[in-house]
């Protein structure tokens, strides 16, 4: 019998490895000739991004496909063993259907091990050397919205907001900077306004000009105060002061985690982006697994239409997963549905309907 595991473990990751490298290099293929024009357009060649991008971008691409690239690539090597017969063969012999599972069960588990450590501490690294890039293969107007001019309301405790009017965050300095702290009992005790305002990297501080401080003392009466420079810490760079949609991908998970404690400390309700990260990382690997034990049970039986129709149905499958996963995320993000659930309910969906499948398989 372990020849027959060596045998089934070896198509399982042949089969894999064929599906993900075949998937690349269609999707690079297609994904170079689509943004080509926008990656020239903005001072960039094809060649530097092939260097500098897209290795990182592939890392990308295969953590976001690999449940589903495991589940056809099972589906496509299960159902040509059934309709060769050896499973039937496999199964005269005395081996139980739980016996054969066994290859699949270690090689799922060993690519969902590699799947985690991917996930929390190498895909984010990877990130950051992909998001630096990436807005410049989007259009204009959306390139904006990542490196462009925004306007900004951050809070950065809860007695403490910045309000900035423009703030361009690719070179991290804007204009209209309002900096308030306020009391326990919601009153202004201080507050910086400045016309223009730039981050000082090497000093780790910001840098406002033209500035009107005001501080209001215990008597109700106010102390004015005026200048051309003033530096201030807030404790954090840009980046935590004013996160980005893109932030949470670019860390690691301890680093997430206390990202996310940091802002709840803030009294930040608008985590909902960081948390479906977080929560992803760990439930998308589970999710190979799952899949692996739903497309043994519905390829393992030679059936009418052969490949093609288990072929039809994983692929539906995985469309409807992949689906499921997006569409939780929209509704997640403003926490209507908490997201730690939205981020596991597919797994605990599709579960139990792989686990009744297994067994009424295995019961045949």
């Amino acid at each position: 019998m372990k020849i027959i595991d060596l045998h089934i473990i070896k198509k399982y990751l042949g089969t894999f490895a064929f599906m993900l490298g075949l998937l690349t290099l269609i999707v690079l293929i297609i994904d170079v000739q689509a943004k080509a024009p926008r990656i020239e357009s903005n001072g960039f060649s094809v060649t530097e991004f092939l260097i500098e991008f897209y290795p990182y971008w592939i890392v990308n691409l295969i953590i976001t496909f690999m449940s589903i690239l495991v589940f056809i690539s099972v589906i496509f090597f299960t159902s040509r063993m059934a309709n060769n017969t050896e499973i039937v063969a496999i199964i005269s012999s005395g081996a139980s259907f739980h016996r054969f599972a066994r290859p699949y069960l270690i090689t799922s588990t060993f690519i969902a091990g590699v799947a985690l450590l991917l996930n929390h501490f190498v895909l984010p690294r990877a990130n950051v050397k992909k998001n630096e890039l990436e807005p410049y293969t989007y259009s204009a107007k959306s390139r904006e919205e990542y490196i462009g001019n925004v306007e900004v309301a951050a809070q950065l405790s809860k007695t403490e907001y910045i309000f900035i009017k423009s703030y361009n965050q690719k070179e991290r300095r804007g204009s209209g900077f309002m900096y308030q702290k306020f009391d326990k009992n919601r009153k202004l005790t201080y507050q910086i306004i400045a016309n223009e305002f730039n981050w000082d990297d090497k000093k780790q501080h910001f840098v406002l000009n033209n500035y009107l401080e005001k501080t209001v003392r215990t008597n109700d009466t106010e102390k004015l105060g005026n200048g051309d420079v003033m530096t201030k810490a807030f404790g954090h760079p840009p980046e935590e002061l004013f996160p980005g949609v893109l932030l949470g991908q670019n860390k690691t998970t301890p680093e997430l985690i206390s990202f996310i404690d940091r802002e709840k400390e803030k009294g930040n309700a608008n985590l909902g982006n960081y948390l479906n990260e977080l929560h992803q990382r760990t439930s998308m690997p589970v999710s190979v697994i799952i899949l692996t034990f739903l497309g043994l049970s519905l390829a393992s039986q030679k059936k009418r239409g052969g490949l093609g129709a288990n072929l039809a149905i994983g692929i539906s499958l995985a469309f409807l997963f992949v689906f499921s996963f997006e569409a939780l995320k929209v509704v997640s993000k403003n926490q209507t549905i908490p997201p730690l659930l939205a981020m596991w309910l597919p797994n605990l969906v599709f579960g139990p309907v792989a686990l009744y499948l297994y067994f009424k398989r295995a019961n045949q």
